[in-house]
């Protein structure tokens, strides 16, 4: 290829990139916030009959703890099964049309617990389970940022339920990617932070008809209250496997 054929190529490529990253940054200006926000939530697990490992590793001070989870997902239904540590191998967490409920080994029936409530470390019940934005919260306020030069929708949002694992969010969402990539949580009335988290999004998965999708692979969550604690969550490679309803039917697991 000659100098001058290459300098063509080269200015065709990059013409035809820029005018892809148009298309797509118009694709996504006509989206709503609620469809971008349901966009996030495929990416963090909302998506039928999908299973991922969890690795939950919490650093308090000097203390390091850790939990291995199988989790199981039915759109907004999840059961999350302790496999580690050994003394709490066989605990379940079923979250089931927003109610969550815990059970293990011994117990006559399964009893409600908060999402809200403390798994490990900063971790929450609800932050191990697929995350519902877009039903759950009520957009109160759109804006742009950028993260490490990634372009960026700023959603302010309030939970509708108070069943939801937190009262208001700030999520950075990126324009390009539709996945929530920064998240702030927030006390119950929105003016103190609580924590934050980044995530990221090194898994894949497919989707109806075929298309590849990000799927979160790593959610570090810092708190930002009084200490220099981190929870780290590390999703291993979703496979995608049916579910039957049955699986969340409480009463089998009722002696």
């Amino acid at each position: 290829m000659t100098k001058i054929n290459k300098c063509f190529f080269l200015c065709q490529a990059g013409g035809f990139l820029l005018l892809l990253l148009v298309w797509q940054n118009s694709a996504t200006a006509a989206l709503s916030p609620k469809a971008i926000l349901e966009q996030c939530d495929h990416a963090r697990g909302n998506i039928s009959g999908v299973t991922w490992d969890l690795k939950v590793e919490a650093g308090e001070g000097v203390k390091i703890s850790h939990r291995h989870l199988r989790v199981r997902s039915r759109s907004y239904n999840v059961i999350a099964e302790t496999l580690s540590p050994a003394r709490r191998r066989g605990q379940m967490l079923i979250l089931l049309n927003g109610n969550m409920w815990f059970y293990k080994p011994g117990l006559s029936k399964p009893i409600p617990v908060s999402k809200r409530q403390k798994l490990l470390g900063l971790a929450n019940n609800g932050d191990i389970a697929s995350t519902n934005y877009a039903q759950n919260y009520t957009v109160l306020q759109q804006d742009k940022d950028k993260i490490e030069d990634e372009p960026c929708f700023v959603f302010t949002l309030q939970a509708k339920t108070s069943k939801a694992t937190y009262k208001f969010i700030k999520y950075w969402v990126s324009s390009r990617r539709l996945v929530g990539i920064k998240a702030e949580f927030y006390t119950a009335r929105g003016t103190k932070l609580l924590k934050s988290a980044r995530m990221e999004y090194k898994n894949q998965v497919t989707a109806n008809g075929g298309k590849q999708q990000p799927f979160i692979s790593r959610m570090i969550i810092h708190d930002e209250l009084m200490s220099a604690n981190t929870t780290v969550l590390n999703f291993s490679r979703p496979s995608l496997t049916p579910i039957p309803a049955a699986a969340f039917n409480l009463n089998l697991l009722q002696r």
